[in-house]
């Protein structure tokens, strides 16, 4: 019996050529949206800011720059690397301290 993807393969060599950059604010740019996962990457400018905002369980991995994620009131300095897992309906923001890149995942 063979299986039947529903996610289609999504290969990005190199993360650097889909990010977007805006003066005006984020402009997410969505990898993936699946019947399961969607797969967001984002970049924020330096002072960049994204509100405090109730959310669905998620993945935020941290790409480029660094920045504070607050979630439910606890602040993070996220960095290159940085990795934080935000629980279905927790309240989370973040500010962009540099240039800031990162990976959300979340389900659809």
């Amino acid at each position: 019996m063979n299986a039947v993807l529903e996610t289609p393969l999504v290969f990005l060599a190199d993360w650097h050529t889909a990010v977007a950059y805006a003066p005006d604010g984020p402009q997410p740019q969505i990898l993936l949206d699946g019947p399961d996962v969607k797969v967001i990457l984002a970049g924020l400018e330096q002072g960049h800011r994204l509100p405090p905002h109730p959310e669905s369980q998620a993945v935020y991995h941290f790409l480029e720059g660094v920045g504070t994620m607050t979630v439910n009131g606890e602040s993070f300095a996220v960095k290159p690397g940085s990795t934080v897992i935000a629980p279905a309906g927790s309240t989370r923001g973040l500010v962009a301290e540099s240039r800031l890149a990162f990976l959300a995942v979340k389900p659809a």
